[in-house]
């Protein structure tokens, strides 16, 4: 009797932060799809999971990206968890035109692209997005934070349509953690004058956890959005 075969996940930034503790989670039961832009990050993502893959390109490059989907023929979950903050000049009188189109891309345009992209294959196992958003796509931004709040909200906004327009189809779920204790997060408090103290913030494995709820429930629910906050607040 041949073995069922195990989930196929993509989880794009899957080899840092975030990303890596989902695949870690994950992987103990599932089949991993690392994404990430360069070999050398990704493999040694790859080497340490049960069952998992490569998933290599530049979220960018629509290209590179429909190119790496072609290589595709299943899969039954996709975790946008890659993005980018903004650096450099970050107040709405300050920052260039560029810097709000380098965040936008990879933040919005390249989730909703690749999620377009793998949609047939989501709709044939009747299969699950999750969107990793940040409480910035909840919460009142302070200044400086008009650029990375912004992409959040239209993230936000883009998984609310997606699950409306694929109910009953594939699942869509919306993870907004607070501070979690990631190089991103370090150089946020960084750029803030704040002394960074690990134990403040979410461990990117609560946030893993939270992730395998929503996966996890029973077909007939769906786990539209969830907050998951440090008990610590600054």
């Amino acid at each position: 009797m041949s073995e069922t075969p195990l989930p196929h996940v993509l989880i794009t930034g899957g080899s840092r932060g975030i990303g890596r503790a989902i695949a870690r989670d994950l992987g103990r039961d599932h089949h991993i799809l690392v994404g990430g832009t360069r070999a050398e990050t990704v493999d040694p993502v790859v080497a340490e999971l049960p069952s998992a893959q490569p998933f290599i390109c530049d979220l960018a490059d629509p290209a590179a990206t429909a190119e790496a989907v072609a290589g595709l023929d299943r899969l039954d979950v996709l975790i946008n968890s890659a993005g980018v903050g903004s650096r450099g000049p970050s107040s709405i009188g300050e920052a260039p035109r560029a810097e709000w189109r380098r965040v936008l891309e990879i933040d919005v345009v390249a989730v909703a692209d690749l999620t377009r992209m793998v949609l047939p294959l989501l709709r044939a196992r009747r299969g699950d997005v999750v969107m990793i958003n940040s409480g910035s796509g909840l919460n009142r931004p302070g200044p400086g934070g008009g650029i990375y709040a912004a992409a959040k909200y239209a993230l936000r906004a883009l998984t609310d349509a997606l699950r409306e327009e694929e109910r009953g189809r594939v699942r869509v779920t919306s993870i907004h953690p607070g501070r979690v204790d990631t190089d991103m997060q370090v150089e946020l408090q960084a750029g803030s004058g704040r002394r960074y103290v690990p134990s403040e913030h979410l461990r990117p494995e609560s946030v893993a956890a939270a992730v395998r709820l929503a996966l996890t429930a029973s077909e007939e629910a769906m786990v539209e959005e969830l907050s998951i906050r440090p008990v610590h607040k600054l």
